[in-house]
């Protein structure tokens, strides 16, 4: 019975001991508030400012996710929704959106095992990220990924901001050889990301619409 309470616990709040220190930041500072209109009185406000700190270490987890792939499995880089799945400007390429709440963890993760291709930052707007107007206008960072050096074989991930999240962080460099499911870096609060990968070299086994995860979900799969 006392191994159960302890799993159970574990599954419930796990998550508290994946915040990353980015997120400890923000914790921290809402904690303090918070405890400060509580010494003062100020019961209505420390108590918003605990669920704000609350929050904020809830945002930042990074779950541990150990699922192997095959070689010919690419994997999710993104936790959300799918929202499209279709080829747009560049004929040879299909590009597969997903829409991340605020709910959803937000560090991406490597598709592929590989290399770090150029990196393109975007300056732009902050409309909400399940607009299509959102992929070309909002700001945003394309960061390419080359399945084992072969650059036919590519999975490039777009992080693009939304109306609540304004903070782009990119964790690799050009160049930089990478394993799959690698933390790449994340998106403040509630935003999109795109991958793009080569038409006639995949097959994309997700659907518009459904739950997906980073490092744990198959994207697509090399033919």
């Amino acid at each position: 019975m006392l191994e159960d309470l302890k799993r159970t616990l574990s599954n419930m709040f796990g998550w508290i001991f994946t915040v990353h220190s980015t997120g400890l930041r923000f914790f921290s500072v809402a904690l303090l508030v918070a405890v400060v209109c509580l010494l003062l009185s100020w019961r209505t406000a420390g108590i918003l400012f605990l669920i704000v700190a609350g929050f904020c270490a809830f945002f930042f987890r990074i779950p541990r996710r150990n699922v192997h792939f095959e070689a010919d499995e690419i994997a999710c880089p993104a936790d959300g929704t799918i929202l499209s799945i279709k080829t747009e400007e560049d004929p040879n390429s299909i590009v597969i959106r997903i829409f991340m709440s605020v709910f959803d963890v937000h560090v991406q993760r490597a598709p592929v095992h590989g290399n770090v291709g150029d990196i393109f930052y975007h300056k732009g707007q902050f409309l909400f990220a399940d607009k299509p107007e959102a992929a070309s206008q909002n700001e945003r960072n394309l960061m390419q990924f080359f399945c084992n050096g072969d650059r036919k074989r590519f999975a490039h991930v777009e992080q693009i901001t939304g109306a609540v999240a304004r903070r782009i962080e990119c964790w690799v460099t050009p160049g930089l050889k990478i394993d799959q499911c690698h933390l790449i870096g994340p998106i403040r609060f509630g935003s999109q990301v795109a991958v793009y990968l080569p038409k006639d070299a995949v097959r994309v086994v997700v659907k518009e619409g459904q739950k997906v995860q980073a490092g744990n979900t198959v994207l697509a799969l090399w033919k």
